[in-house]
């Protein structure tokens, strides 16, 4: 099953030439959602994955980076005629935003359910579950959690037929846990099963002080994706204003035995490089990516995520041929 996070926008409060303001695709196989819709998200879809249906959006808080791309990206799929529904969740406060947006967008032809949370929550799906849990900026904000099923151990196919079980449709019906009948009796999946092994797991700060509900649910996970506001030296202004260092992403981001920091919400105030600098002298595993580059994200058994810059991809084609990204550099 394929798992990837794409970069729509990675700046903070203003968007700059190279970087839109904040919205994050995430696909599992066939599942896409998108967390944040800031300003022109729907301009940075069509340069990457077209104007797809996506089914979900998840608002991490109200401020006006976070969601002033909601009215363009709704109105512009009524004017497509998009008919399947859409969720779209997030904080106390969002139906009202919401309503208040509907004279601007006007008709839509398809449902738009709106779900305000309560953290903690949990919101089950087929072979995985998405967690809501609050965050600390001052206002009601929400991390997310993306934490797939366990799944089953390896396949020991040589001991299999040490027990007598002959290679072909026996050994798919170990795997799914039924019980098998061999040359030398009854064997059970545990026999032949390894332990279990976790899902991957991604986490998405939102805009935040590092706190203990962040550092719990990004418990050893497989990606953290954590807002990195400002430099060391601003340290300070960062508790003020309820946002996190560069540093302080990775100082969190080590405490939870995280697999790969990924910085975002950047400012124009600091160059990347400085940014990525400070954190990697903490956490060696920090990635900071640009608009459109994305982020494949392997079995733990099959490698580490890897970052595919938006300049090594193929440019899109068809409708969306006029929209491809021009290169830009940190």
């Amino acid at each position: 099953m394929e798992l990837e996070i794409l970069f729509l926008g990675t700046a903070g409060s203003v968007p700059t030439a190279r970087r839109a303001l904040p919205a994050t695709l995430v696909r599992r196989g066939g599942h896409r959602l998108l967390i944040d819709c800031g300003e022109g998200t729907q301009r940075q879809l069509l340069r990457s994955e077209g104007l797809v249906e996506i089914p979900e959006i998840l608002v991490t808080h109200l401020h006006a980076d976070h969601v002033l791309g909601l009215p363009g990206l709704l109105k512009t799929w009524g004017l497509l005629e998009r008919a399947t529904p859409l969720v779209v969740r997030g904080p106390r406060g969002l139906a009202s935003l919401l309503k208040a947006l509907r004279s601007v967008v006007g008709r839509v032809p398809y449902e738009v359910v709106v779900e305000e949370i309560d953290p903690p929550a949990e919101f089950r799906y087929d072979g995985w579950r998405l967690g809501a849990f609050a965050v600390d900026h001052g206002v009601a904000a929400l991390g997310y959690a993306i934490v797939e099923d366990e799944r089953p151990g390896q396949f020991d196919p040589v001991r299999a037929q040490q027990l007598g079980v002959a290679p072909g449709p026996d050994f798919g019906r170990l795997q799914r846990g039924e019980i098998v009948t061999g040359s030398k009796g009854p064997v059970k999946p545990e026999q032949v099963m390894g332990p279990p092994r976790p899902g991957r797991k991604l986490v998405f700060s939102g805009d935040t002080r590092p706190c203990e509900l962040l550092r719990a649910a990004a418990w050893r996970c497989d990606v953290l994706v954590h807002e990195a506001t400002f430099a060391e030296e601003d340290r300070s202004r960062a508790r003020k204003t309820r946002h996190s260092t560069a540093r302080e992403a990775a100082e969190l981001a080590r405490e939870c035995e995280a697999r790969t920091l990924v910085l975002t919400h950047l400012s124009p105030r600091y160059p990347p490089k400085l940014l990525a600098e400070e954190a990697k002298a903490v956490f060696a595993t920090t990635l900071v990516p640009r608009d459109f580059d994305r982020l494949e994200v392997p079995f733990p058994e099959r490698g580490k995520p890897r970052l595919v810059e938006h300049s090594a991809r193929p440019a899109p084609t068809g409708s969306n041929a006029d929209f491809a990204p021009a290169s830009s550099d940190l």
